[in-house]
């Protein structure tokens, strides 16, 4: 059997994979706008596409994950993973970077819930299941740190297209780890997968952010908007009643009547809607904006990661 440690630091490799890749990407947003000739809404597909998928995929890569083992959704991830870094440094258009950006949210969904369950399956006991937590948010607090630098360098030097290439060889590297230190685990109570709960809540998804970038352009008011605010809510409805029909569905809606696990919700979409916005319209600020170079804004954005890095530590002291 592996050792724990070796389990624990492939993992989280793998978890810092995509907050690399996410991170990194937005510095160079600038120069494939400039390059793909893409105007601010098409940027925003290059994000949301990624984001979309990743969000959509992430309860059936779970079930997926449970039923069929970790080890082996996590070396498919990888591939899924690695094959859409290819496709989006050659993509020869906009279009064709947000299918493969859609793709790698597909692989990233995977790549996550495999992870945390082969921590959660190695770790059992309270205390070391809290170090292992406590190794993998450091890992993951030191990748946002220093991806935005590492993307301006690599936009600066190489080009935007080697912010994708680069994860080869790092999948490469985290697929011999994985075959290595992460043993293969199932889940024989794990929940069956919900096609349509899938499908319902995706559609829901789409439409709720295809509104919101084209808004800007026809309004918020225009019939397409509106139409497609409706849209998304009646898809979230009908997944609602899904997984309400469901014995064990994806999502146990019984937890929506606990404060905590709302408090909790709110404080992610807080999170989500601060800091991960301004990851992402920040370079763009200060590239399109304070014409600066993407080293240049790689570097400015340092003060935002490490406080991303240090502010969790103290505000897990106030908790």
């Amino acid at each position: 059997m592996p050792s724990a440690r070796f389990t624990l630091l492939t993992a989280s490799l793998v978890c810092a994979l995509i907050i690399l890749d996410t991170n990194i990407v937005a510095v160079s947003l600038p120069s494939i706008a400039r390059d793909l000739s893409g105007s601010f809404a098409d940027i925003e597909w290059v994000v949301s596409a990624y984001l979309l998928a990743f969000a959509a995929c992430l309860l059936p890569a779970g079930s997926l994950a449970d039923r069929f083992g970790r080890q082996r959704m996590l070396l498919i991830g990888l591939a899924v993973f690695g094959i859409a870094s290819l496709a989006c440094g050659a993509a020869p258009s906009l279009l064709f970077l947000d299918l493969a950006r859609a793709a790698k949210g597909v692989g990233a969904a995977m790549l996550l819930t495999s992870a945390l369950a082969a921590i959660g399956h190695r770790f059992h006991e309270p205390q070391e299941r809290m170090r292992a937590w406590a190794f993998w948010g450091a890992c993951m607090g030191a990748t946002i740190t220093f991806a935005p630098l590492l993307g301006g360098v690599i936009a600066s030097t190489l080009g935007w297209r080697w912010i994708f290439y680069i994860n080869l060889p790092l999948v490469a590297v985290l697929a011999l780890m994985v075959l290595r230190s992460i043993e293969e685990s199932r889940d024989s109570a794990a929940a069956r997968l919900d096609p349509m709960g899938s499908l319902t809540f995706a559609g829901s998804l789409g439409c709720l952010i295809w509104a919101m970038i084209e808004a800007n352009q026809v309004g918020w008011t225009s019939v397409d908007t509106l139409g497609r605010l409706l849209i998304s809510a009646f898809l979230m409805g009908l997944f609602i009643m899904v997984e309400r029909s469901q014995e064990r569905p994806m999502i146990d809606l019984q937890l929506m009547r606990s404060g905590r696990f709302i408090g909790a919700l709110l404080g992610m979409f807080a999170y989500a809607a601060c800091a991960q916005v301004m990851m992402t319209l920040l370079p763009l600020y200060l590239q399109n904006g304070l014409q600066l170079s993407a080293l240049a804004a790689g570097a400015g954005m340092l003060p935002f990661a490490l406080a991303m890095l240090l502010m969790p530590r103290w505000g897990m002291r106030l908790a």
